[in-house]
């Protein structure tokens, strides 16, 4: 019989449960999820009561997890953590393990009468989260099988599922992901992750807007010009070549983390400050997203691929040449958009999104660039071009910054751009949590307001599925190549009908000018 778990004190009051990994043995458990536990147990942050239990193919026994779940926190969870080294024997006590194969429904009477065994013998109540860290493919399957032997049923203590994106492949098979998971769990019992909401820095968006008198009155179509979202990573698809080729940066990227961005971005105050209210405003935004028809999308989004370059005089392959992907694939790295919000407060702003591999810097951001002043006394004075913006550095160095006009010391009034930036690193004192961290916790404690709900993402997939369609039924759009290294197709600059205006180039040092 398994040793009862030690209580120690704590510092909050999260429910005694379980979590249950689907897939523990694979990357994501290893790199985020296992090391985002960690860091919460030294945080004190777990419940009093807690035990996680890894579900895995491989045939091994609890001890042989433990020393694997060691080795791989020694490499991927944070070094500061790994130091105290008597509270990761004593988390690791907590892990616990039993080979299921996730397509044999069997295995799961075998899951059902463990979990029983150890909620009865470690005096846990049957609180149980169950994370689909597992192919898409599965997320129905182990879901039925859940419902099959009870293991959803909440008469002896709450059941959730926590889902990993993508939430379906297009419109038509979100919508059916979703009816065939709720045949056994509730809208509330599921937990669509998009870990970009986990961010710090996306969730202070709505701070910096509702908590800042001087930032909500001008965050309409009255004082601002345009949006601007940009999503840019470094690297190719490195060995994800086979998931990306039938992925792509509209499905891997925009359907899920931008939109969302966007809708936090756009959404009205909610009336009040909890999980619903919060996913009702940005559920209106998604459904007020103005449809791209067919004829316009040559001018409304630009695609591209990037091809091999040399960079730094070392060889970067092209997106054809990269492992499990089709020597004539036609599938975008790159994509970049303007789309609009036809509702009072932004009608007729443009929101510029783009995203891509192989870009110069890695760097995640936001551009709200506001109108200029009605009548600008120092515009032919001006350094260099007069604009304000409101920067939100997501990635990396994430902060916030304003970008003004002041006047440079000495005789006359010449006038040039300066900025005041804030560092979330300059909150030395305050530990900010990874985006896994935060988002599990909220699922522990039950808030869903950073998880996208079932109607935001048939809203998103509504927007982006025609697009799609059209690239696959139509050769003759283009798909414009890029070189690695470079901000993507020239065309993309295009999308802002003014030849004076362009994508501003993100610096990976966060600054504005």
């Amino acid at each position: 019989m398994e040793e009862k778990i030690k209580k120690a004190p704590k510092k909050n009051t999260v429910e005694s449960q379980m979590l249950v990994i689907f897939g523990s043995n694979g990357d994501l458990s290893k790199r985020k999820l296992l090391p985002a536990i960690f860091q919460l147990y030294l945080d004190e942050l777990l419940p009093e009561n807690f035990i996680l239990i890894g579900a895995g193919s491989q045939e091994k026994d609890e001890e042989t997890n433990r020393t694997e779940v060691y080795e791989s926190l020694l490499q991927y969870a944070k070094a500061a953590s790994i130091a105290e080294s008597d509270k990761l024997q004593a988390f690791l006590q907590r892990l616990y393990y039993i080979k299921i194969n996730n397509q044999n429904e069997e295995d799961f009477e075998a899951l059902k009468n463990y979990i029983d065994r150890l909620s009865y013998s470690l005096n846990i109540p049957k609180n149980i989260i169950y994370y689909f860290s597992i192919p898409p493919f599965l997320y129905e399957v182990v879901a039925a099988h859940l419902v099959t032997y009870g293991l959803n049923t909440e008469e002896d203590g709450w059941k959730r599922i926590i889902v990993e994106k993508p939430f379906g492949y297009s419109l038509e098979t979100a919508i059916d992901l979703d009816k065939k998971l709720r045949t056994g769990f509730n809208e509330d019992q599921i937990y669509r992750i998009d870990h970009y909401l986990g961010k710090e820095t996306v969730q202070n968006i709505m701070v910096t807007r509702f908590s800042n008198g001087f930032f909500e009155p001008i965050w309409n179509r009255k004082y601002v010009d345009r949006i601007e979202i940009t999503a840019a990573e470094r690297i190719g698809v490195e060995n994800r070549g086979g998931y990306y080729d039938t992925s792509g940066a509209m499905r891997d990227m925009i359907q899920n983390h931008l939109m969302q961005v966007l809708a936090i971005i756009a959404m009205e105050p909610p009336s009040i400050f909890d999980s619903e209210s919060i996913r009702n405003e940005t559920v209106k935004v998604l459904q007020a997203l103005r449809p791209i028809r067919t004829a316009e999308i040559p001018n409304y989004v630009v695609r591209g691929q990037y091809i091999a370059t040399e960079v730094d005089n070392i060889l970067q392959e092209g997106y054809r040449q990269e492992k499990n992907v089709a020597p004539n694939s036609k599938t975008e790295t790159f994509v970049a958009m303007k789309v609009f919000i036809d509702n009072w407060r932004w009608g007729d702003v443009p929101f510029y999104i783009r995203t891509g591999k192989q870009l110069p810097e890695r760097v995640t951001e936001v551009i709200i660039h506001l109108k200029p002043a009605p009548h600008q006394l120092f515009k032919q004075r001006c350094v260099a071009q007069s604009t304000n913006m409101i920067i939100l550095r997501i990635h990396p160095d994430a902060g916030v910054a304003v970008d003004f006009g002041m006047k440079i010391p000495g005789a006359g009034y010449k006038v040039q751009n300066v900025n005041m930036a804030f560092h979330y690193s300059d909150l030395a004192e305050n530990k900010i949590s990874e985006a896994y961290e935060r988002l599990l916790l909220d699922c522990m404690i039950g808030d869903s307001t950073l998880y996208a709900r079932a109607d935001a993402v048939k809203a998103s997939w509504k927007f982006v599925d025609p697009i799609l369609q059209a690239w696959k039924n139509n050769p003759e759009i283009p798909l414009y190549f890029y070189e690695c290294n470079t901000w993507g197709p020239n065309e993309s600059n295009l999308l802002f009908g003014d030849k004076q205006l362009k994508w501003r180039v993100p610096f990976n040092k966060f600054k504005t000018i």
